[in-house]
């Protein structure tokens, strides 16, 4: 499933670019957060990616993003050119290549390696869609696959695409809630060469107008309250800030479950929409495992915060990632069973206590993360000062290693907290 937010501009209380997304898939699938530096590769060279083997390019991007544990891609994630970009399922009503090819995920982490902005990626996703298709398991192992829509920013520029096996649209965008269906109607800028024929082949697109993707593509047999709700209640949230929109504004978004606000309240059944929140908590549907939002500056040679969260965020608490430094391994470590050097599992546990009772614990675990949280922002502006510093003196190196010891004082602190909330719930 999956949501994300983007507001560019004059979207923004500070005029920067601003990317969030939940991702949402099973409850207890381990979503590690993954690093990778720059790299260059020999001619001829190919990487390995879910399901296929494909050819590598001569240097690879530095990026790091969230990974559910058994898959090569991202969810979502960022690269040193403050490009983000996240992927969501989409429904089609043309069916999934037979054979493997690239998921959603590979293609994120792929454009991430390979694109400096949001154009490049969207092309560099065109691509590799044209020449390998979309197919293989990517729900869970030995699971289907799906149609990916993705929602991808730069510092400047924002672009959603979405995608139909080996067919593609996109169009630019300032201001964008994307959940589960397609939404791109005649207003797309570009898209694949045989995008509208394929449609009208197929007799799902017979008017003499311009191609309406989402009237021609969109397979309605899917519930429609799996995801109109969310993208109703997501535009409206992000409409409602507009021209104030910061980094904490996108993480209330993603916490969001309508009247209830940041607190979950359990309530009405599959076929009500409202079963469906943005912070999701719909049973063996989807589920949030991971968070992630950033503000994306122009300026790259500065540190910069990404801030993820591990499971549902109203239970959890953003963490300040860097390219520039090392991330701590506890984000990057997680499998199918639970672990206990991973901060993943750490966060599980804790928001499956806060399951006993949610409207009562999400309030506690709140409230004790206020403190911890306000702590870390005070860290945090003095690290990246100290940092900036550094730099500024042409000591790359030292900075690296400020931020990397922030980063691990800061998932120290919080996995200490995490579990005396647990224990403070359970006993």
């Amino acid at each position: 499933m999956c949501d994300s937010m983007l507001a560019v501009g004059e979207e923004t209380a500070g005029g920067a670019a601003l990317f969030a997304k939940n991702s949402d898939r099973k409850a207890r699938e381990c979503q590690p957060f993954l690093q990778f530096a720059e790299a260059s590769h020999p001619p001829a060279a190919r990487v390995r990616c879910s399901h296929i083997e494909i050819p590598q390019v001569p240097a690879t991007q530095r990026v790091m993003g969230h990974s559910p544990h058994w898959v090569w891609g991202f969810e979502h994630g960022v690269n040193e050119h403050a490009l983000a970009i996240g992927n969501q399922t989409v429904f089609s009503k043309e069916p999934l290549d037979e054979e493997p090819g690239l998921i959603g995920m590979d293609l994120v982490r792929l454009a991430l390696e390979r694109a400096r902005s949001a154009r490049e990626a969207v092309d560099v996703i065109a691509e590799l869609l044209e020449r390998h298709g979309q197919g293989g398991s990517a729900l869970a192992p030995g699971v289907g696959g799906y149609h990916n829509g993705f929602t991808i920013v730069d510092a400047s520029e924002a672009w959603v695409l979405e995608t139909s096996n080996r067919h593609w649209a996109a169009r630019r965008t300032r201001l964008e809630s994307l959940s589960n269906h397609m939404c791109l109607g005649d207003d797309w800028e570009i898209g694949s060469p045989d995008l509208e024929d394929f449609a009208r082949e197929r007799g799902w697109w017979t008017q003499a107008s311009r191609l309406d993707v989402a009237r021609a593509y969109r397979e309605l047999r899917i519930p429609r309250q799996i995801s109109e709700g969310r993208q109703r209640r997501g535009r409206e949230l992000m409409r409602a800030g507009r021209g104030k929109h910061d980094v904490a504004s996108m993480q209330r978004v993603l916490r969001d479950h309508l009247d209830a606000g940041e607190s979950w309240r359990p309530g009405p059944g599959f076929e009500d929409e409202a079963f469906f929140t943005l912070c999701a908590h719909s049973g063996d549907v989807h589920w949030t495992t991971a968070s992630i939002a950033t503000e994306l500056p122009a300026r790259t040679d500065a540190p910069w915060p990404v801030w993820i969260s591990f499971g549902t965020p109203c239970t959890g608490i953003f963490l300040p990632v860097y390219l520039h430094g090392v991330i701590p391994a506890a984000l990057a470590v997680g499998g199918a069973e639970p672990e206990d050097g991973s901060a993943w599992w750490h966060f599980k546990r804790l928001q499956d206590a806060v399951g006993a009772d949610w409207p009562r614990h999400t309030r506690a675990v709140r409230s004790g993360w206020a403190d911890l949280e306000q702590g870390i922002e005070t860290q945090r502006v003095e690290a990246e000062a100290a940092a900036r510093a550094a730099i500024d003196t042409g000591d790359r190196d030292r900075a690296a290693g400020l931020l990397t010891d922030f980063m691990q004082r800061c998932v120290d602190a919080a996995l200490e907290r995490a579990d005396l909330l647990r224990a403070r719930i359970e006993h």
